[in-house]
């Protein structure tokens, strides 16, 4: 079997689950009537968005606010108000009955429920009168609101519900604060027609996204994943990469980049391949620290790589206004070169360690892994056809691939049947109950997701309620009018924000105060005599960027805990080794700011954008090298200060250039970085051979 030298993680599938809840927060009832409730709402949910996205039509106003009454009523079924210890002193489940959820949860889930379809089930009303809401409005909103950030609490902690409490606060004592933070501030009237009852709140831009599109990828993500398809990938790259020198790294950061394009979540990425490729590492001489480390790297990574990207690349399209094609296309060199990079830094830490690849009796055939998961690669062709060739939305392209993967999933079993000559009604069964229970998962995944988006919803309301213009100001005087002071800021506010927050959640805050003002401010930078004028896409890209290098950030990031649990090993270390990684990630975003041919803007040639790619891949190698203190053998100040000159002249051509070539000939400086890489090598090859003949 082409399993049989792969190491797994011990318990992994318990262990799978406790990061499930640390991830979603959806373990609640593992028995009883309260699982029997949530598995039928959760596979309703499934299927009302599948036809939303095919034979349904309807509003979007209504989709959205179904949307988000099946979300907030699955969170209050599954979680309790309160899960105290079972070390506690006094036993509080016995006196507050909420080690499980009770009557009190179902009812406040029902009332939930009714709130967030008001909007839904008096729309005509509502519609009569604009900005001029009733008392029973008042009342509906008041209860939506509460009840939504108490639902966010329960599935992602504590964080996003005292942010958006923050900012409620803010609107109605606007105009008692000092001067330089006072702004008019708004009555409760209007402050519930904006976020409960308008598109510029709750039901907004990110709760739309998450209702039409990221629904449907992120089940499509979960099925793949519970029918074997991480697995597979995981397979398919340790039989292909596995004898190369420190191959068992490099597999991970290639099964991790495939699986993280369809998950679009760092967290489950670690679990589904760090559960074959962390043990591997460590069984060829990785240590423990490592291993996890270049696993939540490459998982981190998997949600800056199209097509999902961590659910982000549809808001993205929103709020900048473009065909969702753009965002990938704006996204597939940064994403791509930063796993290019990957793999070099575990080659780099493979010569380090002076480790071998996998011997042929340790790998898993390549023809029998392709053979048996082949059919995983057809739903995943369906949707590239359909958003490259094609160019269907986004929406229906998924919807087709997930029809696709439903039929593999129920008659796969069926034809396995066929072959062993065993009951081909048992199979049938047994794939039908693998597809249904593959939907409910999927939904379950996704309420986390979708209370995220509408409670960041709460906070662009705010912002758009005039906020968002004293804010701007209060960023432009604490940035000094100054772009550089203006970029740290805002990657140190999407670091500190991304601890707490779920990575879409941190980008919508994140791109709704600063991306505006980035713009602003990069109009009045010049470059070598040209003004700078950064594209909206650039600077949301930017906020998106360091908002996930959160996810593996000490203390907090969960990437980090997932992937040391799985090798027994400090989170703390795992998450700074992680960041030390990740480094050449940040990079990016600065250099795209400047060099926007990195996201191919205002670039249509094919061969151009390959030449982009393969210097910007050479670039982040150079930078990686320089960072990790190892090239072709260690490296010396001189190499460094030659590998960070290769850098500049690679990722950034225009800045070396600029000095006395016009800027059309900026791709002369790609002539200039490659020749330090051949002059660093020339002189690490000589210095190499030098210190073997001393030794001789």
């Amino acid at each position: 079997m082409p399993q049989k030298h792969i190491p797994t993680a011990p318990a992994g599938d318990k262990y799978k689950e406790d990061v499930a809840h640390a991830e979603h927060g959806m373990r609640g009832d593992t028995m009883g009537i309260t699982a029997k409730i949530t598995f039928v709402i959760a596979l309703c949910w499934s299927l009302f968005q599948m036809a939303s996205a095919s034979v349904l039509l309807i509003d979007s106003i209504y989709v959205k606010s179904i949307h988000l009454a099946f979300a907030i009523t699955l969170v209050y079924f599954n979680i309790p108000m309160i899960k105290p210890s079972a070390s506690s002193r006094w036993d509080l489940r016995i006196l507050l009955a909420m080690n499980r959820v009770t009557v009190m949860d179902y009812i406040l889930g029902i009332m939930a429920a009714v709130a967030a379809l008001y909007i839904f089930l008096d729309y005509t009303g509502l519609s009569s009168r604009p900005g001029s809401p009733i008392a029973r409005d008042i009342l509906m909103g008041i209860m939506l609101v509460v009840l939504l950030l108490e639902a966010t609490r329960r599935v992602l902690g504590p964080a996003l519900p005292i942010i958006s409490t923050v900012f409620i606060l803010y609107v109605f004592t606007g105009p008692y604060l000092p001067d330089f933070l006072a702004f008019k501030g708004a009555s409760l009237s209007r402050f519930i027609s904006q976020i409960t009852m308008d598109t510029q709140g709750v039901y907004g831009i990110p709760l739309q996204v998450s209702a039409t599109v990221v629904f449907l990828f992120v089940l499509f993500g979960t099925m793949l994943d519970r029918a074997g398809g991480g697995t597979f990938f995981t397979q398919l790259a340790i039989s292909g990469l596995g004898r190369y020198r420190g191959g068992a790294a490099k597999a991970a950061v290639f099964s991790s980049a495939l699986s993280g394009m369809v998950s679009g979540s760092s967290i489950a990425n670690v679990v589904t391949t760090g559960t074959f490729t962390i043990p591997l590492m460590k069984k060829v001489g990785y240590p423990a620290v490592k291993a996890a480390a270049i696993e939540v790297a490459s998982s981190v990574n998997g949600q800056l790589a199209p097509p999902v990207m961590g659910a982000a690349a549809f808001i993205i399209a929103e709020y900048v206004n473009v065909p969702y094609i753009e965002v990938a296309k704006a996204a597939a060199i940064p994403a791509f070169a930063s796993y290019a990079a990957l793999l070099w830094i575990t080659h780099v830490e493979a010569c380090k360690l002076g480790l071998r690849g996998l011997s042929k009796d340790e790998l898993p055939r390549a023809w029998d892994v392709l053979r048996g998961g082949l059919h995983f690669l057809f739903p995943l062709a369906m949707l590239l056809y359909e958003l490259i060739a094609l160019q269907h939305s986004a929406e229906l392209s998924v919807f087709r691939a997930i029809i696709v993967l439903a039929i593999i999933m129920i008659f796969q079993p069926v034809c396995v049947a066929v072959v062993r000559k065993t009951s081909k009604w048992k199979a049938l069964k047994e794939g039908l109950a693998l597809t249904v229970s593959s939907m409910a998962a999927g939904a379950n995944n996704m309420a986390g997701v979708a209370l995220a988006t509408a409670s960041a919803g709460i906070i662009v309301g705010c912002v758009s309620l005039g906020l968002g213009q004293q804010i701007t100001s209060f960023v432009e005087i604490l940035s000094m009018g100054n772009i550089f002071l203006l970029l740290i800021i805002t990657a140190a506010a999407s670091l500190l924000l991304g601890m707490g927050l779920p990575t879409t959640a941190n980008y919508i805050i994140m791109a709704s105060l600063t991306a505006p003002v980035l713009v602003e401010l990069a109009s009045g930078f010049t470059i070598h005599g040209t003004q700078l004028a950064v594209p909206l896409m650039a600077a949301h890209l930017y906020c998106f960027y360091f908002g996930i290098l959160a996810d593996d950030t000490p203390p907090v990031g969960l990437a980090a805990y997932a992937g040391a649990a799985i090798a027994n090993t400090s989170p703390i270390a795992v998450g700074i080794q992680g960041f030390f990684y990740d480094i050449r990630t940040a990079l990016l975003p600065l250099v795209f700011i400047f060099n926007h041919d990195i996201i191919l803007w205002n670039i249509h040639s094919m061969p151009e954008a390959v030449m982009i790619f393969c210097m910007t891949s050479l670039g982040m190698i150079c930078f990686s090298s320089m960072i990790q203190g190892w090239y072709i053998t260690k490296t010396s100040i001189a190499d460094r200060l030659l590998l960070f000159a290769a850098t500049v002249a690679l990722m950034y051509p225009a800045l070396i250039t600029g000095f006395f070539l016009p800027h059309e000939q900026r791709y002369f400086g790609y002539l200039l970085g490659l020749a330090l890489m051949v002059l660093t090598w020339l002189r690490q090859k000589a210095g190499a051979k030098f210190s073997r003949e001393a030794a001789a």
